[in-house]
């Protein structure tokens, strides 16, 4: 891992210089989480608060793919931007900022965001003259229940990963020296942007889901309470590490872009081959590999085509990336409360879908514009807000190759 202050990994030569392609994945990302849970309703056998009458496996296909890649890719994100602001501003800096981003919005956001699907859940079941959803089987304890992250859970299994992270950086600091660290932490970033890196990008989640050791094909199952789990934080760690690396490599992102195709071509591939019946027979090792190595292809192709479409600045986008914490922090309850109505409607699923989608988008996104853009609370979950008149005034967001290491003054 890198210790020492340089530029970013995508070559760009300032560590201040904005990436426009990183500002469209972190939107994607982020509001993907949107689609995932207006699509949940719809899709047959799978649990969620509200059923709708009209099912598809279309939708069952939607939830299967995003729930391949989505957690990946943020978490992947979340390490190459997160070096980025250590080598930037220091350690204690970045540890204070995430405390403050990361690990706050949970029990302040918990009440108006996890709270209100259990009411929801009540009042839909009330309506309709069905049974509340039960609790998932297991041994534990219903008070960790009552608490649960519920759809913040991610806020948690990131900051313990930082935590880790920061942890064993402090280690390889002492036992390697910052010189050697940050050789180390370039070599390894530059393996894995290499044509073959995604085979290593993926051991980690391929481990987690042997050590979670049910259906590989339903990928990392979130943790339902506050206690920290192996698997989510086994696979998530290792794609936080990758984008961590990445960074650490100078011109990672600038070789990864061109080869988005293939990429995306294998991870539709392998799509399609664990939707198939087939599929259902492997042993739990392969399946895993493949869902791994599938969800990682998602994540790189995925990246390397943020950076080519998106290389230069496009205002809709910026909004979007600022606007996206906020939004997935509280899509949720309203997701849920406009799907209770629609569901015993006889209307086609595309349009509940797309009244769904219009409406909740223009009420997070009101919101977001009175309570959150130009206010404390903006500024605490998304940092002082620098116009993009201030940024660089590169003409692209990714370099044409890969630059020299430049060292800056802490």
């Amino acid at each position: 891992m890198s210790m020492t202050p340089h530029t970013t990994g995508a070559g760009t030569g300032s560590a201040r210089v904005r990436i426009h392609g990183l500002d469209a994945l972190r939107a994607f990302a982020l509001l993907l989480g949107i689609v995932l849970h207006s699509l949940l309703p719809f899709a047959p056998e799978t649990p969620w608060p509200i059923s709708d009458t009209r099912t598809s496996p279309a939708a069952f296909v939607g939830v299967y793919v995003i729930h391949l890649f989505r957690m990946t890719l943020f978490m992947m994100l979340a390490g190459y931007l997160g070096r980025m602001v250590l080598v930037r501003r220091g350690t204690r800096a970045y540890l204070r900022d995430r405390v403050v981003r990361i690990l706050l919005p949970l029990p302040v956001f918990w009440p108006v965001a996890v709270i209100p699907l259990g009411v929801l859940a009540g009042v839909a079941a009330s309506l309709r003259g069905t049974d509340a959803p039960e609790p998932p089987p297991g041994d534990v304890p219903l008070v960790l229940l009552m608490f649960t992250p519920g759809q913040l859970w991610f806020l948690l299994v990131l900051f313990e990963i930082i935590l880790i992270v920061l942890a064993a950086r402090a280690v390889l600091l002492r036992v390697l020296g910052p010189d050697r660290a940050e050789r180390w932490s370039a070599r390894i970033g530059a393996v894995l942007a290499a044509p073959g890196g995604v085979l290593l990008a993926a051991l980690p989640y391929s481990a987690a889901l042997l050590v979670q050791g049910s259906d590989p094909a339903q990928a990392i199952i979130a943790p339902a309470t506050i206690l920290p789990e192996a698997a989510p934080l086994l696979g998530y760690l290792g794609a936080f590490l990758t984008g961590w690396f990445l960074h650490a490599a100078p011109g990672s992102l600038g070789r990864l872009a061109p080869r988005w195709p293939l990429l995306l071509s294998l991870a539709v591939l392998g799509t399609v081959f664990m939707l198939l019946p087939v599929a259902a027979g492997l042993p739990l090792a392969a399946g895993a590999g493949i869902v791994a190595l599938t969800g990682l292809l998602w994540t790189y192709g995925l990246t390397g085509l943020m950076l080519r479409v998106f290389s230069r600045e496009h205002p809709v986008i910026r909004y979007l990336a600022d606007a996206s914490y906020w939004m997935y922090l509280m899509h949720l309850p309203l997701l849920v409360a406009i799907e209770i109505p629609l569901a015993d409607l006889a209307w086609p699923i595309t349009v509940k879908l797309l009244l769904t989608w219009t409406v909740t988008t223009a009420l997070l996104l009101g919101g977001y514009r009175l309570l959150v853009r130009h206010t404390a609370l903006g500024r605490w979950l998304n940092g002082p807000r620098r116009p993009a008149a201030d940024s660089p005034a590169a003409p692209r967001g990714l370099p044409e190759r890969p630059g020299p290491e430049r060292r800056q003054v802490p």
